[in-house]
């Protein structure tokens, strides 16, 4: 009996000391996927005058937006497929596999050899082989990690890891500052060192903790069908922010209608096959369960109210407020990474507090409270001036980060908890295509509301500022007319467009105390900010109301439910759809 009791200390010791090495080696994965995601923000400037590339030329915002969104579009489309072959092959192989596809994407990036509109193209093309590998890392770590801890402390891990996931996308903003200054390839290097010593580390120490699935049937039109309209559907949501015609945005234009509508037929017709095929990607009925239901409902909404805000914290910091005090258009990319920083220390404080405590008292409460002080962030920035004090903007965003750290970990938890360890890969990947398609819709939406608002305000402000100054009346109307976009492009990568939209015979014609007004670091701002403040409290109001509905989602979720997994009948890979979600989940003690 001791001989026994002494093998099974061994084996419990051999465990606990496994799911550390877990957590440390999908937090660095996360992290390091999570950094890319957003490192690019800071850095345009340096890498589109690396390659020689005025981005704000006539033709060139759709590719801008495709080397800063390119990433996070592959990363999207193959999330819940990558998961499901995860679930058949083996999850930890499969993310090895992401962190080598991911390491070189990097490399690819770091040596782009060519110059101008063909570097845009090898940008884009190398950040989507990225995105490539960051679908294998993010589909598997959350489902490597449930694994991996007992269910009592799922809550605590998941929370550190979704701090790497939300800390990454802040830090990138302030290592790509920091490096733009150097050398913009450097912001691609530094993934590389990174990547080599996860992928070796994670083949060497990591080890399947599931048994892998017998079938290894590969729905085939599920996953073309989920991936070909996800992809429609984003591609519209990227292209409905540019301008069509004379009209600001492009939401009437035939193509991307027609892209919307198609995403949303393949999508429909995902779930028919989904609910008719033997052996389908995604069973369509875990949605019966309301933790899992719900939980993902919280996720998505979260995700909206969330997702763009880094790139209108930027538009505002980098585009006006820095200027206006005085810093440099050299040195904004840099200052407003770290003025964002705030809103990461309030993620890292309450995110394992948070899952470590849910973990004894159940998600939900705590999933409600998050997204309800996330929301009391969103409604006191609205009250913010466009040069504001910045002690109040940095209590502000730390409210924001502590309110989504509230909420993270112990949503993940809860609707990884209610999933069967076999399908666990593939509830991964769903739910976090909800939160990388939340991301995407919320540029999409924040991006429309600004423009929207701004090509209201924006050319009677123009006219106004221009009026002052000695240049011709038809030249003033005619740069009275930018497109809202463009002007939000250029405080988006600290521009002042002025130099550019004047003839130079038109500003040396001017008295040089005007002509240096004019193309100063405080003119455009000073010209910008009122319209883009209108726009901006828009957005701020979309995401409070985002947040109080993803806060009442959480809330009805139901009590808290953990799949047994010591439980004899585990589901098969025959199992008919209707039985998944009547799998052995049990109601725990704790809400």
């Amino acid at each position: 009996m001791s001989r026994t009791n002494a093998i099974n200390k061994s084996a419990l010791h051999l465990k606990d000391h496994y799911k550390w090495i877990a957590l440390t080696n999908t937090t660095l994965g996360v992290l390091m996927a999570s950094i890319n995601g957003t490192i690019l923000i800071i850095a345009l400037p340096a890498i589109f005058a690396g390659i020689h590339v005025n981005p704000l030329n006539q033709g060139q915002s759709s590719l801008l937006l495709w080397v800063l969104l390119g990433f996070n579009v592959a990363t999207t489309i193959f999330l819940v497929a990558f998961g499901r072959i995860s679930d058949t092959y083996g999850r930890v192989k499969l993310y090895n596999l992401g962190f080598a596809i991911f390491t070189l994407g990097s490399i690819l990036l770091f040596i782009t050899p060519s110059q101008g509109i063909s570097g845009e193209w090898e940008l884009i093309i190398f950040r989507f082989i990225q995105g490539i590998g960051g679908a294998f890392l993010f589909s598997n770590s959350t489902a490597i990690l449930t694994d991996a801890f007992p269910a009592n402390q799922r809550g605590f891990a998941l929370g550190l890891n979704q701090i790497a996931s939300v800390g990454g996308s802040v830090i990138g903003l302030v290592v790509g500052g920091l490096l733009a200054v150097v050398n913009w390839r450097l912001i691609f290097l530094v993934s590389v060192p990174v990547g080599l010593i996860g992928t070796i580390w994670g083949y060497m120490s990591l080890k399947e903790m599931a048994k892998t699935r017998d079938s290894k049937h590969l729905d085939f039109f599920g996953n073309i069908t989920f991936a070909l309209g996800l992809l429609a559907i984003l591609i519209g949501l990227t292209y409905g922010i540019l301008p069509y015609g004379k009209s600001p945005m492009g939401w009437s234009n035939p193509w991307i209608i027609t892209a919307l509508v198609v995403g949303v037929v393949l999508l429909l017709a995902f779930i028919q096959i989904e609910r008719t095929v033997k052996d389908p990607m995604f069973h369509l009925d875990l949605f019966k369960n309301q933790a899992f239901s719900l939980g993902n409902l919280s996720g998505l909404l979260s995700s909206i109210a969330r997702g763009g805000l880094q790139f209108m914290l930027i538009i505002w910091l980098q585009g006006i407020w820095l200027p206006l005090h005085g810093v440099s258009y050299a040195n904004t990319p840099l200052l407003a990474g770290v003025a964002t920083l705030p809103q990461m220390v309030g993620f890292l404080l309450a995110g394992p507090l948070s899952g470590w405590i849910s973990d004894r008292l159940g998600a939900r409460w705590f999933g409600f409270a998050g997204m309800m002080v996330s929301g009391v962030g969103f409604f006191l920035l609205n009250t913010l001036p466009a040069d504001f004090s910045y002690i109040w903007f940095a209590i502000y965003v730390f409210i924001i980060g502590a309110g989504m750290g509230m909420f993270a970990s112990p949503n993940t938890s809860m609707v990884m908890n209610a999933v069967p360890p076999r399908f666990r890969g593939v509830a991964s990947g769903m739910r976090a295509t909800f939160l990388n398609g939340g991301m995407m819709m919320s540029m999409g939406i924040f991006f429309s509301i600004v423009i929207t608002n701004l090509s209201g305000h924006l050319p009677s402000a123009m006219l106004q500022g221009l009026s002052h100054y000695q240049l011709p009346p038809a030249l003033v109307h005619g740069i009275s007319g930018l497109p809202p976009t463009a002007a939000l492009f250029a405080a988006m990568l600290g521009y002042n467009p002025m130099a550019s939209l004047i003839p130079a015979a038109a500003l040396h014609a001017l008295p040089a105390s005007q002509a240096a007004q004019i193309v100063g670091r405080e003119f455009f701002p000073n010209l910008i900010a009122v319209p883009f403040m209108l726009a901006l409290r828009a957005v701020f109001i979309f995401a409070l109301v985002m947040s109080v509905i993803a806060a009442f989602a959480s809330l009805f979720s139901g009590k808290k439910y953990i799949f047994d997994e010591e439980a004899n009948s585990l589901p098969s890979d025959n199992i008919a759809p209707q039985e998944v979600a009547a799998t052995r989940l049990h109601p725990r003690e704790g809400e």
